[in-house]
């Protein structure tokens, strides 16, 4: 167009100026060689313009301006090709990092059928301080699902250290209260070998005495029992569905978060709770309820879940509670987020 334009325009017009601005729009989606090579088609162009229609004039400004920016431009490609491979990099990272610590939880146990989400407050991020965990065992399907107080690198560590534990203790450990004080024991553990780190700072969430902590859900759900077992350290309350019916098991007993046994001297409590077919058990971080509308309301999950339709998959609740936080949250999550549903397959109760 800017040829044409400089064919059929007087010669007062010189639109031969213009084609600087191919190749500097061409490094911002072309590599280096593509960039250098249209600048010098342009250059190209403007003296073949100059010699059929006589205008030399403004030719080596015209050839000059092309050339400069032409480099600029190749070099601007190059810069953005390698923050591109690096980016792409971080991210492969990111996947194999998120594959490791939250490894993939068996679609169906038995008569169970599960499904997982986990939505990262940063765009780019893949892992955080929110975590979940299931293990098929001798003893049934045992379930984790947690959330670190604390932020950034640190939490994904004391993340890595209870995931790592958890996956140990589940297949041995013939009670949750041994598991729970198993968990206690790793994390405390792992914190106090990074006591030579620099101190925590006052957004890492660290627990009394500088502690790091976790609140968490330990459940049980046997192979052929009709009840679950949880053991809730210090964690906002499952849900359990059943029919039309939702409520919300509070623990009558509080457990101390994971880590912080010793220091607040309490010991681990065990509720039961029925689970049969066509009941499902949602396990959730904070960061659900947490979730804020742009008026500053928080998100009211039981309220949300009695509109749940009956009869729904794992996979399907947490899609329709996917979609309702983005809509809460205007589409911005603020605080990470994981879930983990179990339901009771009636058709094979």
């Amino acid at each position: 167009m800017i040829a044409m334009a400089a064919v059929l325009t007087p010669p007062h017009l010189p639109f031969t100026r213009l084609l600087v601005i191919a190749p500097a729009l061409a490094a911002s989606l072309w590599a280096v060689r593509p960039t250098l090579g249209l600048g010098a088609a342009c250059v190209l162009g403007v003296v073949v313009y100059a010699v059929l229609y006589g205008r030399w004039d403004d030719l080596m400004f015209t050839v000059s301006s092309i050339v400069a920016v032409t480099g600029a431009a190749a070099y601007a490609s190059h810069l953005r090709v390698q923050r591109e491979r690096t980016l792409s990099q971080v991210r492969a990272v990111a996947d194999t990092t998120q594959k490791v610590l939250l490894r993939p939880v068996p679609r169906r146990v038995g008569h169970l059928e599960t499904a997982t989400l986990y939505l990262a407050a940063a765009p780019q991020a893949k892992v955080g301080g929110d975590f979940y965990a299931a293990a098929d065992t001798a003893f049934g399907l045992r379930l984790l699902l947690g959330d670190v107080r604390g932020k950034g690198l640190p939490a994904v560590g004391v993340a890595a250290a209870v995931l790592g534990s958890f996956h140990e203790v589940a297949y041995d450990e013939r009670s949750l209260e041994d598991v729970a004080r198993r968990l206690d024991t790793s994390m405390g553990r792992y914190c106090g070998s990074r006591s030579d780190l620099e101190p925590l700072n006052s957004d890492s969430g660290a627990g009394p005495d500088g502690e790091e902590f976790a609140t968490a859900i330990l459940g049980e759900i046997g192979h052929e029992a009709r009840h679950m077992s949880l053991l809730n350290c210090g964690h906002p309350p499952a849900l359990l569905f059943q029919g039309d019916v939702v409520r919300s098991l509070d623990p009558r007993s509080v457990s101390p978060p994971i880590n912080l046994a010793q220091t607040l001297g309490l010991a681990y409590s065990v509720e039961r709770a029925p689970f049969g077919p066509g009941d499902m058990l949602l396990l959730y971080t904070d960061g659900v309820t947490e979730t804020r509308a742009p008026d500053g309301t928080y998100f009211q999950l039981e309220q949300w879940a009695r509109g749940v339709p009956a009869g729904v998959t794992p996979r399907e609740l947490l899609t329709l509670l996917h979609e309702a936080l983005l809509v809460q949250s205007g589409g911005k999550l603020n605080d990470d987020i994981a879930c983990l549903a179990v339901r009771h397959h009636e058709a094979e109760a």
